[in-house]
């Protein structure tokens, strides 16, 4: 199929078939683009929507953002998961503030220049924000282009992914090229799916070499899976009965839930009475084992064992630090909380505790 009629067609079926209503779509802005497509990264459509709605309610302006505390933006993006997307945003929001005078770059090199912001979120912007000619190859692109070519060996190879972005800039038009970057997009992700696609909905079903081979399901062919390793780990409950106020810490801002609040972490294999004694000055007098559940991160899966704790309150020490907090249940507080502790604060919540 000529790029000419890949993109007239793709275009026409987006014509009639496009999801125009999504918020992202609507005032559409360089920054409303740019955060709708951060968020995006790596997560489905309509998991996306209520964040970006409330994002768009509490920071309706990039200033806004870039003035705002990590805590409340890391409140806001608690469950959306791979938090260093959310500090990479605050980080080029303030970027943009201080160097650009609040406006987003409109320039490919520009745009790479901020923090999280790659060759195919950059050209996202540029093509949907300001309708000019610049590929993108997110997940779903990939798929488009691999399954229509059946391009052999897993897209994150770097030779399949060279030859992707020369599809990517093949068939990418001269006019029309916001709704064009929208069309493929949207094809990937409600027809070119990644199990059981629906090609008989599909617009390039005729021009497909995976349909037509009958190998649809044999591409993307993907990478060669690891088994993930296994960590285990102790949540400590540390639980006022007086004032219904748990211990909470913040996390350093790299690593696993990079700035964002959680439990106090043991490791399994020391004793718990003698490194609480030692971290805290806590005396544990008794503890309830909670039931353990799993944590799944890209690399590796995590065990965690929550333990709700009695101590002698009379070796109580003073706190003065700035990274812990004693944290009412049913609280409001905007502060960003990782996932499996957010569910756990519910659960207490929602005990008698004693």
């Amino acid at each position: 199929m000529q790029p000419a009629k890949f993109s007239r067609t793709l275009l026409d079926w987006y014509d009639h078939q496009g999801r125009k209503d999504l918020p992202w779509r609507q005032d559409i802005s360089p920054y409303r683009v740019w955060i709708s497509e951060i968020m995006l990264q790596q997560t489905q459509v309509k998991t996306v929507i209520p964040y970006f709605q409330r994002f768009m309610q509490y920071f309706p302006t990039l200033p806004d953002l870039a003035n705002a505390s990590e805590d409340e933006i890391l409140h806001l993006w608690t469950g959306l998961g791979y938090y260093a997307r959310a500090r990479n945003m605050h980080r080029a929001a303030k970027t943009v503030l201080e160097h650009h005078a609040g406006n987003l770059p409109d320039s490919l090199q520009g745009l790479q220049s901020l923090p999280g912001v790659g060759r195919s979120t950059a050209g996202a912007i540029l093509a949907i924000s300001w309708n000019k000619r610049a590929p993108i190859l997110d997940g779903n692109v990939k798929r488009v282009l691999t399954r229509f070519h059946t391009l052999s060996g897993s897209p994150s190879q770097a030779s399949v992914a060279a030859k992707l972005w020369q599809y990517a800039e093949q068939y990418t038009p001269t006019t029309r090229v916001g709704d064009y970057t929208q069309a493929i997009m949207d094809l990937g992700a409600r027809v070119c799916v990644r199990a059981h696609p629906r090609c008989h909905d599909c617009p390039l079903v005729k021009g497909c070499m995976a349909y037509k081979l009958g190998k649809t399901s044999a591409f993307p062919q993907p990478k060669t899976k690891k088994r993930i390793p296994v960590r285990s780990i102790r949540m400590l409950i540390f639980y006022e009965q007086r004032t219904q106020k748990v211990l909470l810490e913040k996390r350093p801002s790299t690593g696993v839930w990079g700035g964002l609040w959680s439990f106090p972490e043991c490791p399994v294999d020391v004793g718990l009475e003698e490194w609480c004694r030692d971290k805290f000055g806590y005396s544990i007098t008794n503890f309830q084992q909670l039931t353990t559940f799993k944590h799944i991160f890209t690399h590796f899966q995590l065990n965690i064992t929550p333990l709700l704790l009695s101590w002698d309150q009379r070796m109580l020490r003073v706190m003065d630090s700035p990274h812990q907090v004693w944290y009412k249940l049913n609280n409001t507080n905007v502060l960003g909380l990782a996932s499996p502790v957010k569910r756990l604060l519910e659960q207490l919540a929602s005990l008698e505790l004693t």
